[in-house]
Formats: structure tokens, C-alpha cells, sequence
């Protein structure tokens, strides 16, 4: 069974977009001093309009953290977890999609 280069490049899409998104998180966790999360936007002042960009690239993260938690604390069940980390995997794959082209086009390629 041979990968194709569309299988390479989603799979490259999927894991920059996770490693992009922890960038983020974690860029935003040592300025704020505080984790990145969606309550981010129920201030309803500028900071919150200020991490709207974060919230969108920082996602899949945020709900991979969220769910893994709610497992561990709530008991979620198994099927709510596999359908969260199933839209986690194609947001995360859509923003890392977004990223290598905006890296192809700053480079000019």
C-alpha cells in the first residue's frame, strides 16, 4: 500500500496545523499568564476581539484539552469524545492547510 501526495500533504496539513495551534496557546499563556480558552470572548471588551485570531488557530488544541478533560473529570462519553476529536483533527488539518499556503506565498513558491 503506497501513500499518496495527498495523503502526505493532509498529513502534513494535520500535524502542522496541532503544532501551530500549541505555538499559539502557548505564545498566548506566557504574555496573558492565563490559558487560552473560549470564555476568552464572553468579556466583551477589546481583548476579547484581540484574541479572536488566537481562538481560530488555537482550537484544536483547545477543544483536544477540553475533551481529554471532560473525560477525566466528567466521565464524558466515549462517542462524544471520538466526534470531538474528530472535528479537533479536521480543524486542526484546515488551519495547517491555511498555514502552508500562506508560507508558500511568502516564500514565493
Amino acid at each position: 500500500m503506497a501513500l499518496t501526495q495527498s495523503t502526505i500533504d493532509a498529513f502534513s496539513a494535520l500535524a502542522l496545523g496541532f503544532a501551530f495551534a500549541g505555538l499559539l496557546a502557548s505564545g498566548f499563556e506566557l504574555v496573558a499568564r492565563r490559558p487560552l480558552g473560549f470564555s476568552s470572548l464572553q468579556t466583551g471588551d477589546l481583548g476579547a476581539l484581540a484574541t479572536v485570531p488566537f481562538l481560530v488557530f488555537s482550537a484544536p488544541l483547545i477543544i483536544l484539552r477540553n475533551t481529554i478533560r471532560g473525560r477525566r473529570i466528567d466521565g464524558r462519553p466515549i462517542p462524544a469524545v471520538m466526534i470531538a476529536t474528530m472535528i479537533a483533527c479536521f480543524w486542526s488539518m484546515m488551519c495547517g492547510r491555511v498555514v502552508l499556503d500562506v508560507a508558500h506565498l511568502v516564500a514565493g513558491a
